[in-house]
């Protein structure tokens, strides 16, 4: 799994490198982070962070997202901007779950009655099955791969608001390409939960005070190996794999995905 980094001042913050590829290789560490949002950085303070390096941050975030939350950025360092849920918003005339997480803990009442019994995890799927279908989604995914495999990129962060959906998909996306089995992808997308869980604790402890169901508040901050399910299936129906889903899907070429998998693997 990947590497996490306690950042003073960075939730969920994570190092791809040294994960275990299925041919014994591992991804290359210090290129490829994921994390929560950015807003709280203090370059000045957070001496873990600014080591890094970064040269790109890509932020998944709606435009509503990052105008409520702006990243806070260390001099130097270019940001990127692609909303991965533009076309799942302008569907659904409302924001995903994925997008409202401290609105609904916010208001148990408005959470049983649209997340209760099941609701949660529905709509978390359909989510992850729009982060493949649409075109927001693809769009957004295309950029990072580019990004990843361009010959002068320097260590990249992508990132959404908790780092755990839109991120993770993300993150499941880069390692598959790079070669890493199933259990490992499922296993670095579930290790995020005690961290996001830990971000969310003040929420989550006042949602349950006010009488809100602990078990929609699970659904709400944590990942769970369905929402990921559905992702995957997504790919399977739509492309039949991954590989087929990069190049027709997110219009990646062939040499790009050649030149990432260089990049960023080493033999083990």
């Amino acid at each position: 799994m990947a590497e996490p980094i306690a950042a003073a001042t960075v939730a969920n913050l994570r190092d791809l490198g040294g994960t275990p590829l299925a041919d014994g290789g591992r991804v290359r560490p210090g290129l490829v982070f994921r994390s929560g949002q950015l807003d709280r950085l203090d370059a000045a303070a957070d001496r873990r962070f600014t080591a890094l390096g970064l040269r790109t941050v890509l932020d998944l975030r709606t435009e509503a997202e990052r105008a409520a939350h702006p990243d806070r950025l260390p001099d130097g360092v270019r940001l990127l901007t692609a909303d991965a849920l533009a076309d799942k918003l302008a569907q659904a005339g409302i924001a995903p779950a994925a997008v409202q997480l401290k609105e609904l803990l916010g208001d148990p009442a408005r959470a049983d009655r649209e997340l209760g019994g099941g609701r949660a995890e529905a709509l978390f799927e359909e989510t992850y099955r729009a982060l493949v279908s649409t075109a927001s989604a693809q769009a957004a995914y295309r950029t990072l791969l580019l990004e990843l495999a361009a010959p002068d990129a320097g260590p990249l962060l992508f990132h959404c608001t908790a780092g755990k959906d839109r991120t993770g998909w993300g993150a499941a996306v880069v390692l598959a390409l790079l070669g890493a089995d199933d259990a490992t992808i499922e296993a670095e997308y579930l290790s995020v939960n005690p961290a996001v869980r830990a971000a969310f604790a003040p929420l989550v402890e006042g949602f349950t005070a006010q009488g809100g169901d602990p078990e929609v508040a699970l659904a709400v901050i944590g990942v769970v190996p369905d929402y990921l399910r559905a992702a995957r299936e997504e790919v399977a129906a739509r492309y039949g794999g991954v590989e087929t889903y990069v190049r027709d899907g997110l219009g990646v070429p062939d040499e790009a995905v050649a030149a990432l998998r260089k990049r960023l693997t080493y033999a083990g």
